[in-house]
């Protein structure tokens, strides 16, 4: 006998009708099982409700969690959840939450309730209720959560979000399904389900969050128990480790537990190859204030100090690395708690490197993170770092005994770093297989360079403007000198390289003295700070001025007159999805001639196998 259709099942047809394009097949599908009246029992103590449109309110129970994929915004009623380390509770605006199909799915997870110590049943029950009669819950639906409602749980206000960031990258195609889960779930259709998806979140797996081995919760609470310990001195934590070990996601947890005791917390990014808040191809130093709830693309920012190196690999320039670092070094005060973070190239000259940078930033706790009991590099202890040889300094010599006994000290330039070894062992699924990342480190740039070009955005919510349709900055010749950082180009050849090219825009101390007659060229190039990055969108030879697309200020624009060309460049989408082009696309050709010498892309014979990844995005 069919099930009799009630409000409960209009109201999951309803959120099911909501939410973004790619998943109109999945909820209709899901909705059918309402419609039906074969919607299963929901899981005991999770209770999804929706409040209004494009909003939700959530019950767990304590420690249970949610794990999902998608965008929202959180804001906790009552109780506190913990969302990548970081805790929230009543007192706390909403935070945006980013949990993309690219990295691995955020939990929400329930905290035990700190209660009032004389507050009893009934007063914590009308405190829940007034707070979801504050935040506009209408009453059929707080009478629904109060009926699951306990003391111990936690109530959350889930509600659509929507950036001029994420609106940009979901514009391209290759993007547009960055928020939908890569798998199809295999668990059944809830009403929770069809609620969640209206705010655009998907519940998934546990198995797809993130996984916390003992090494690290045991690495994580002895750095929070440093940074927090007043009487030691500002702690400094290093962070290293192949690729593909999960350092990133490391540095988030640790930032995001010390802003649960720390007003702020100071990052260093040495990664040139995936950086955290700005564009690739930098070392820089930020303040943290917020936590941070999302990959890279959604919080680019602007840091204290910035030097853009201009590559994504060190690895043919490794002086001129150790020169930046130790310049952005240089400006750290040292009154709060500083993490580094490192690259993934620890085998060879890059663990030479690695030592000269302990070295350098002495730090009072290394992180080592690795996954097969230092096969792929040696346990970098105290003594290893005094001993081993550096790429450009040398090792103490061991102490010898002297003829009377005594033992005399080694010669070397090392200096004696004494810091603290914390090993981490990551247990997540292929955690150091080198090509077996869930996406590729390209596509990962590529998105943190479409987030930072999302600031160009209008923040009204509207339609999407193309970066073509936006008017540049009008930039003469002789205001700025250039210089193009991983290759000799020659000076006839040089407008061509600029043009349609990614630049950091940087300040340099000497004074431009420009010719009339054309460009201002740099023969060496500069350490020296970088305000933000641009587009050289054109180059008009006629008037002697570059056309510039950027997103930072005026008042700081004033401040650049050095632009620097690295070999870092505009993704692909942008210049292949120019809508409203009529005709031929610019700086776009399909009439190429591949037989010539040379203009072919230059392949790279490593013998590795093709990797297989995750999330499937294709550029071409």
């Amino acid at each position: 006998m069919p099930a009799r259709r009630g409000p409960q099942s209009r109201r999951l047809r309803r959120a099911a009708a909501r939410g973004g394009r790619g998943d109109a097949a999945w909820r209709e599908f899901a909705a059918s099982f309402a419609r039906a009246g074969m919607v299963p029992p929901a899981e005991p103590g999770l209770l999804a409700v929706e409040s209004a449109e494009g909003a939700a309110v959530l019950l767990l129970a304590p420690r249970q969690a949610l794990t999902f994929t998608g965008k929202c915004r959180l804001r906790c009623l009552y109780g506190a959840v913990r969302l990548l380390g970081f805790a929230v509770s009543p007192h706390q605006p909403g935070l945006p939450v980013f949990s993309p199909g690219t990295h691995c799915a955020l939990s929400l997870e329930a905290l035990p309730a700190a209660r009032p110590p004389a507050a009893t049943a009934r007063q914590l029950r009308l405190a829940a209720r007034a707070a979801m009669r504050a935040h506009g819950v209408r009453r059929p639906e707080r009478v629904t959560v109060m009926a699951r409602f306990s003391p111990d749980c936690a109530l959350v206000l889930l509600e659509h979000l929507d950036t001029p960031v994420t609106r940009f990258l979901l514009s391209h195609p290759p993007l547009s399904r960055l928020f939908e889960p890569q798998k199809k779930e295999e668990s059944g259709f809830t009403p929770e389900a069809a609620v969640l998806a209206a705010v655009g979140i998907v519940p998934c797996g546990a198995e797809r969050g993130l996984l916390l081995s003992e090494s690290m919760l045991a690495a994580l609470e002895e750095l929070v128990r440093a940074c927090c310990a007043e009487d030691e001195g500002v702690p400094v934590v290093l962070v290293c480790g192949p690729k593909n070990t999960g350092k990133s996601t490391f540095n988030r947890y640790l930032i995001n537990l010390l802003l649960n005791r720390l007003p702020s917390v100071e990052y260093m990014e040495c990664d040139i190859g995936q950086t955290e808040f700005t564009p690739p191809g930098c070392v820089s130093l930020s303040n943290v204030t917020e936590p941070i709830l999302g990959p890279p693309f959604t919080h680019q920012q602007t840091p204290l100090k910035m030097v853009y190196f201009g590559q994504t690999s060190c690895e043919h320039d490794t002086e001129r690395y150790l020169d930046v670092v130790k310049y952005v070094f240089s400006s750290c005060k040292r009154e709060v708690p500083l993490v580094i973070n490192t690259m993934g190239w620890v085998k060879g000259e890059g663990l030479l490197l690695l030592i000269d940078l302990l070295r350098l930033l002495s730090p009072s706790h290394v992180v080592q993170m690795d996954v097969c009991d230092w096969k792929a590099m040696a346990p970098l202890t105290p003594e290893h770092v005094q001993l081993a040889p550096g790429l450009y300094t040398k090792g103490r010599q061991p102490a010898r005994r002297g003829p009377a006994g005594s033992w005399a000290a080694g010669e070397g330039d090392a200096a004696a770093p004494e810091h603290k070894l914390l090993y981490v062992h990551p247990e997540f699924p292929r955690a150091g297989v080198a090509g077996e990342a869930r996406v590729h480190s390209s596509i990962l740039r590529d998105m943190a360079i479409l987030g930072y070009l999302g600031q160009l955005q209008s923040p009204d919510l509207g339609a999407v403007l193309p970066l073509h349709s936006l008017v540049p900055y009008q930039v003469p010749f002789n205001a700025v000198a250039l210089r193009v950082i991983h290759t000799d180009v020659a000076p006839t050849n040089i407008m061509y390289a600029v043009n349609a090219s990614w630049v950091g825009l940087c300040r340099i101390p000497e004074e431009i003295r420009g010719q009339s007659d054309g460009p201002v060229l740099l023969t060496q190039t500069p350490v020296c700070d970088c305000l933000g990055f641009g587009i050289v969108r054109g180059v008009e030879m006629e008037r002697k001025l570059y056309h510039v697309l950027t997103p930072v200020p005026p008042e700081k624009l004033r401040l650049v007159n050095c632009l620097l060309l690295g070999n870092v460049a505009i993704p692909n989408c942008v210049l292949v999805g120019q809508q409203g082009v009529e005709g031929e696309i610019p700086y776009v050709t399909s009439d190429y001639n591949y037989s010539i010498l040379g203009s072919g892309k230059l392949k790279k014979k490593k013998h590795f196998k093709k990797r297989e990844y995750a999330f499937e995005c294709d550029y071409t």
